[in-house]
């Protein structure tokens, strides 16, 4: 009997069965450390503001003494974002998402357990800094973790959806927290949440591509004070008149679109 020499000949249409890469299963642990992670940082200034009045009668704060318990979260955080953006950059972006995470909880801790007035007003500028440092990392690390698509403008849905949420799920926890526990908690619910996500950043989280850029300083400083002075404008807007307000707003951002042009990356 012959040997069978027939030789099958695959056909073109069919198609290697593709293995799934195995990034793309921690997906889903990953946009939730980046979304729980925005949602902390945004919901602290309001879920703050609802113990305000606690906070004043327990630690004996004066008026303009706690002005500066949401002033020294708020204008920390917005002046030194660029500073932070630019340390994921030359750093790493998940390593500065773990770090600003780190030490927000870790402010949040001492703001707990403050027992005077400026030890409160300096946990709070300490909390500012890390969310500063840990905020533009967790947007960008969206583009490094989802891929381009579906996928990426899903996260980024959800991502901006934690940040709507910031509001009205700080006012709801920060009443319950000072009605049922002790305003104290509103900063204690922060330190076992901050840890955990900045353990697992570590784990399901891609390390970003680091770029060697000079560090901005004096931008960064520029930043601070220009959200004091606009936080300072917006609370004194009745006592100028609409001309003035408007005079003074072209100025401002006429200074600050030169600055911008003046400390621009050459090439």
């Amino acid at each position: 009997m012959a040997a069978d020499t027939t030789t099958r000949i695959p056909a073109r249409n069919a198609r290697p069965p593709t293995a799934v890469p195995a990034g793309t299963r921690r997906l889903g642990l990953a946009l939730v450390v980046i979304s729980m992670a925005q949602l902390m940082l945004v919901l602290d200034e309001l879920i703050v503001n609802t113990a305000l009045p606690h906070i004043q009668r327990a630690l004996h704060f004066s008026g303009t003494g706690l002005e500066w318990v949401v002033t020294g979260y708020a204008v920390t955080f917005g002046g030194l974002l660029m500073l932070g953006g630019r340390a994921g950059d030359i750093l790493g972006r998940r390593r500065m998402l773990s770090a600003g995470i780190l030490g927000f909880s870790l402010a949040s801790l001492l703001g707990g357990l403050a027992t005077t007035s400026w030890l409160l007003i300096a946990a709070r500028v300490l909390q500012g800094t890390g969310a500063a440092v840990a905020a533009p990392a967790a947007l960008s690390l969206i583009t490094v973790t989802f891929p381009e698509g579906k996928l990426r403008t899903r996260a980024l849905g959800v991502y901006a959806a934690m940040t709507g949420m910031g509001g009205g799920v700080g006012v709801v926890a920060g009443g319950l927290l000072t009605t049922y526990a002790s305003w104290r908690w509103v900063f204690f619910v922060n330190v076992p949440l901050g840890l955990a996500l900045a353990a697992g950043a570590r784990y399901v989280l891609p390390e970003s591509q680091r770029y060697p850029r000079r560090w901005d300083l004096p931008g960064a400083v520029t930043g601070a004070g220009s959200c004091r002075g606009c936080r300072r404008g917006c609370r004194r807007r009745y006592r100028l008149g609409a001309t003035r307000l408007m005079l003074l707003s072209v100025v401002v951002r006429t200074t600050g679109g030169f600055g911008i042009w003046l400390h621009r990356p050459s090439g």
